[in-house]
């Protein structure tokens, strides 16, 4: 579905402005300068962003990109034009693109418990791999190549995706590459804006640097602010939540992989003449990470998120808690030799946009009720993998007046506005 006043052919001055700088509109304004029918002479692409390009989750994402992602009528779509991208802009270079095997994985790790006294959980008293020994040794039902987590602690792994359907990307980096490349095409990013507000016919912001005023004609307005969508449209429902997520550099390259980890730590029943252990107490916790190998021997490891604190103003730095990073590095490093080696380059927090406390809800792509006025938003965790398809659209909306590449009748604002 398209914009009713759309035309294929575009007469006149056409002045497009993008508000937002992360993922999705660094994406869409690569694909609205490189759509066959733009012209620079008559088209004007401008990104407004309030801060830094990628400040917000598009720097600090994992950067999964699956064919198998939600929605399905665009993340198969998305998954392909990755591929495109990376290889006409040599993005293994650039972005980190590859292709990756995904898997669930669970693991266990007690303590030593002698005499029945549960032994401190602190780190320094946890020889890793070590309760196991005297029981003869675990096999592995970890692939040959996945051998950077220690075989003891390992209770189960499937793999669900493989190379075919799964890649990832370093999101920043990606980002990074995109804008660049939009500039090259035509477009320009204006940084520092704030009190933005928006008519269709001209886009009025505040530059924070020199307080000034300015006024900007736009024909389109596509509104790409993430989580900070309804501080600028307040009908867009959204329920931002806060992640966090730390970076450890190892001391050497680990094998591609993405996985999705249930790790659970604590004390145990177990004395030192047991095999294994039993029943772990009360006190155990189980802890979901997303663990994601990066080339350059970097590893990305996230957690669950939360709603504790409420979304900042676009300018300001997200609230980042050291006890949430700390428990990510502490359940990692448990379970794996190469990542307790590793040294912790980052902790940090960011915020997706998401829809009623973290339950699955449609990306609104398209026009809305108000005409010249387009959104991209909502992609919930998906919004790295979804981001080619999401440009795509958009620039198709613009120039062709319809969607081609895909079937955009669900992700249509309308629906909902």
């Amino acid at each position: 579905m398209g914009d009713p006043s759309a035309q294929s052919g575009h007469v006149g001055r056409e002045d497009i402005i993008i508000i937002g700088g992360g993922i999705i509109g660094c994406t869409t304004a690569y694909y609205i300068t490189h759509h066959p029918r733009f012209n620079p002479s008559i088209h004007s692409v401008t990104i407004l962003e309030a801060a830094k390009i990628g400040n917000g989750a598009s720097g600090k994402a994992g950067g999964l990109v699956a064919s198998w992602a939600y929605p399905d009528n665009i993340a198969g779509l998305s998954f392909e034009l990755h591929n495109e991208l990376a290889q006409e802009h040599g993005g293994a270079e650039l972005w980190g693109y590859r292709r990756v095997h995904c898997g669930q994985l669970t693991a266990v790790r007690y303590p030593i418990v002698p005499d029945g006294k549960p032994k401190s959980t602190s780190l320094s008293t946890i020889a890793l791999g070590k309760w196991w020994s005297g029981s003869g040794k675990k096999t592995s039902m970890l692939p040959h190549d996945l051998n950077w987590f220690d075989v003891e602690a390992v209770q189960s792994y499937e793999e669900f995706a493989d190379t075919n359907s799964t890649a990832q990307v370093h999101p920043a980096h990606f980002t990074s590459c995109m804008v660049k490349l939009a500039e090259q095409s035509g477009a320009r990013v204006v940084l520092g804006i704030d009190s933005t507000q928006k008519k269709i016919v001209s886009l009025t912001y505040t530059d924070k640097a020199t307080s000034a005023k300015h006024t900007m004609q736009a024909s389109k307005i596509i509104l790409a602010a993430g989580p900070w969508t309804p501080t600028l449209m307040p009908q867009v429902q959204m329920s931002p939540l806060r992640a966090h997520s730390v970076t450890l550099k190892l001391k050497q390259q680990v094998s591609a992989y993405c996985l999705f980890t249930d790790i659970t730590l604590g004390a145990a029943t177990l004395s030192l003449d047991h095999a294994e252990p039993i029943d772990p107490l009360p006190s155990s916790k189980t802890i979901s990470l997303e663990i994601y190998a990066r080339p350059n021997n970097e590893v990305y490891i996230c957690s669950q998120g939360d709603f504790d604190i409420p979304l900042p103003r676009p300018t300001d730095a997200v609230e980042v808690s050291p006890q949430s990073c700390q428990e990510i590095i502490d359940a990692a490093t448990r379970v794996s030799d190469e990542l307790r080696d590793g040294l912790v380059t980052g902790r940090r927090a960011c915020y997706l946009p998401v829809m009623n406390g973290g339950t699955r809800s449609d990306p609104l792509v398209g026009y809305t009720g108000v005409e010249g006025l387009l959104l991209a938003t909502r992609h919930s965790c998906w919004g790295i993998s979804n981001a080619p398809a999401t440009g795509k659209m958009i620039s198709e909306l613009i120039f062709d007046g319809k969607v081609v590449c895909t079937d955009i009748g669900n992700l249509d604002p309308r629906n909902i506005l």
